[in-house]
């Protein structure tokens, strides 16, 4: 039985994507703040929750926020809030970085796995034409690099494993609900589907990746 690891399970995507899962008939182990105590800017959590877990054919780290404490994504450079800016690293970069720590137990080493870090276009440097978003930007494209590195140890010893950031669009959840009509949404169902797909055709040729909801390469 396919074993996967969703963290984050409890919002509108991670939730979806453990369903998504169990529906094809996978073991699915779910982690959340708020059902498991799971702590994922907290060293001490992640390892108590991850150190004696694993090996998952599929991982997926579906945390995140774009507002913390209420801080709302910057329009302009000139509303940086050095507290808001670390807030935004601590949960969407040094979070998944806690998380990748534990790779190598969380992966077999000799079977095909895929760990999938939900990112977001806006992390994308080459990609970047409007400005704004400052905080969020930044961690999003600290994550990418966090994964990119991450991927490139782990091929030493998982050669078999896909190490990717994985873009899923604008999805209609809790977090985006102020943002929606900016750009089309689709129901976390989909985007569960959509990102399942992908990591189903995902192998250690596109390992160290950045793909959006697609399967499409978005640049770094």
């Amino acid at each position: 039985m396919e074993k996967v690891l969703i963290i984050g399970a409890s919002g509108g995507i991670g939730s979806a994507m453990a369903d998504g899962f169990k529906a094809r008939g996978a073991h699915v182990d779910r982690l959340s703040r708020s059902v498991d105590g799971f702590d994922i800017t907290d060293a001490g959590s992640v390892a108590a929750h991850l150190s004696d877990r694993g090996p998952y054919a599929r991982v997926v780290v579906a945390t995140g926020a774009l507002e913390i404490g209420g801080a709302a994504p910057e329009k302009t450079i000139k509303s940086l809030d050095a507290g808001a800016m670390m807030d935004q690293f601590a949960l969407n970069a040094v979070g998944p970085a806690l998380v990748l720590r534990h790779a190598h137990g969380l992966l077999d080493r000799d079977a095909p796995g895929v760990l999938a870090v939900l990112s977001a276009r806006v992390g994308s440097i080459e990609d970047n034409r409007i400005g704004g978003w400052i905080s969020y930007r930044a961690a999003k494209a600290a994550v990418n690099q966090v994964v990119r590195t991450a991927s490139v140890e782990l091929a030493r010893t998982h050669r078999q494993a896909a190490i990717v950031a994985l873009h899923p669009g604008t999805v209609k959840t809790a977090f985006t609900e102020k943002y929606l009509g900016r750009h089309p949404a689709v129901e976390p169902g989909q985007a569960a589907s959509e990102l399942i797909a992908v990591m189903d055709g995902l192998g250690p040729a596109q390992t160290g990746g950045f793909f959006d909801y697609s399967g499409a390469e978005v640049p770094w």
